[in-house]
């Protein structure tokens, strides 16, 4: 493969068949950031071979205006704002509209849009029923999944995704009403009532008060812990084509309704591999037991032979450290000073865990640095919500970014269905034999 240059415009790759006289010319395209990528949808075609990425970790599926990570550097952008800013000096849905429509709002486009937001967040009433066909100790996750899939079935008058004002409706009940559903799938699960939204709460209050609230008692908002959750929701809430973002798209790319792939991108979101990290962050703290059995933790991580596993360290795509970790970092501690907790075990071991973290060479030279999933856990179990409720905190915060990317998507004139190909390594071709001439 060689790289050639029609023109200081135009850069290609040449590919060449060994062993043949074919060769093909592949258009080099290049983004605002990020390497170019060479455009093999000719490849085929001309050479009669496709390209093998287990995984799509060297693949561009798509053209895209929304989230652009830069691993090395450590860099997560928001239609071009660095997460930092957003973060400390934004809100939720105001990033929320920045991510949908690709600005951010003047007052007045914000004051409409959060109004739009708040006005969608009750359910249709006979949802409520729809609860009752899980068992009590279902996973809120499979709650979760079922309900937003179900809504297609009680809002069917914006489902035509050729309809700009009905995407624009459809996106607006996606964002406001997967918080509720959240909540109600947790309160179903522990048997409290179901607390109705309250339209004089801000989105972050709004979900901490339907999760937390119960009508025998007045609930009175947080300001540090509604911030902290709000904050939490702007961190996550798109990280580009990652698998359950790739699945909303995949889906969306058939023309199914956004309910739909919005619930195969939370079906996607339930791996643990995935969505759960947080969770398995306290699932180590909890096995690992108490801060004295921490240095015997760190010996088997460090041994090859061990295979222990550690959790809530490093990250797939930032190769350097996660731009979301400081500021769940200070949020965290802003939340364990607020809720005065002291001598709760886990967070003893995750604040030593943090402290040997940014101190060992092992780590330090690694670059194993404490990420998103391990502050986002220790702060959710500081403020009392269970570790199975984790990864539907994810969710909530995600559907923004999905139903952006699946809006995105539908409106490209360029995006097709998707259908990737495969190396075939079954049986050859062979005919069909009698069960009574079978050995």
């Amino acid at each position: 493969m060689s790289s050639t240059a029609s023109g200081a415009a135009k850069p290609t790759v040449t590919v060449t068949l060994d062993g043949t006289n074919r060769s093909t010319t592949l258009p080099l395209l290049s983004g605002t950031l990020g390497p170019a990528v060479a455009d093999i949808r000719k490849l085929y075609g001309d050479l009669g071979v496709f390209t093998f990425d287990p995984g799509y970790g060297a693949t561009a599926s798509c053209e895209s205006k929304i989230t652009y990570i830069d691993g090395d550097a450590g860099v997560l952008l928001y239609r071009g704002y660095p997460i930092e800013q957003l973060a400390e000096q934004s809100d939720f849905t105001e990033v929320a509209y920045l991510l949908l429509e690709g600005e951010l709002p003047n007052a007045s486009q914000l004051a409409e849009f959060r109004k739009n937001v708040t006005y969608h967040t009750m359910l249709h009433e006979q949802l409520r029923r729809f609860f009752d066909g899980f068992r009590r100790d279902a996973h809120p996750m499979a709650i979760l999944c079922g309900v937003v899939g179900a809504l297609a079935a009680f809002y069917h008058d914006n489902l035509d995704i050729n309809d700009a004002r009905q995407r624009e409706v459809a996106a607006f009940r996606l964002i406001a009403k997967v918080p509720t559903i959240a909540a109600w799938a947790y309160k179903y699960s522990i048997g409290q009532p179901f607390m109705y939204p309250r339209n004089d709460l801000s989105y972050a209050e709004n979900f901490l008060y339907m999760l937390n609230a119960v009508p025998a008692e007045p609930y009175v908002s947080n300001p540090i812990l509604s911030r902290a959750m709000d904050r939490i929701l702007v961190l996550h809430a798109d990280h580009e084509q990652n698998a359950s973002t790739s699945t909303v798209r995949l889906a969306g790319s058939t023309g199914a309704n956004p309910f739909a792939c919005v619930a195969a991108g939370i079906a996607a979101l339930w791996g643990p591999a995935h969505g759960g990290a947080n969770e398995a962050v306290l699932k180590m703290l909890g096995e690992i037991g108490k801060p004295e059995n921490i240095p015997e933790f760190i010996r088997q991580v460090k041994d090859k032979n061990a295979h222990t596993k550690l959790m809530g360290f490093g990250h797939r795509v930032y190769k350097n450290f996660d731009p979301r970790a400081k500021i769940m970092k200070d949020t965290c501690h802003e939340v364990l000073a607020e809720l005065g907790i002291k001598d709760e075990p886990l967070l003893d071991m995750a604040m030593e865990m943090e402290r040997i973290a940014l101190e060992d060479d092992y780590f330090v030279s690694r670059k194993l640095y404490p990420n998103v999933d391990f502050y986002s856990g220790i702060i959710l179990k500081a403020m009392g919500i269970p570790t199975h409720m984790f990864t539907v905190l994810f969710a909530v915060a995600r559907t923004v970014g999905w139903v952006s990317q699946w809006k995105e998507l539908i409106e490209d004139p360029a995006q097709r269905i998707g259908r990737p190909r495969q190396i075939y390594s079954g049986a050859p071709t062979r005919d069909y034999v009698a069960v009574s001439r079978r050995d």
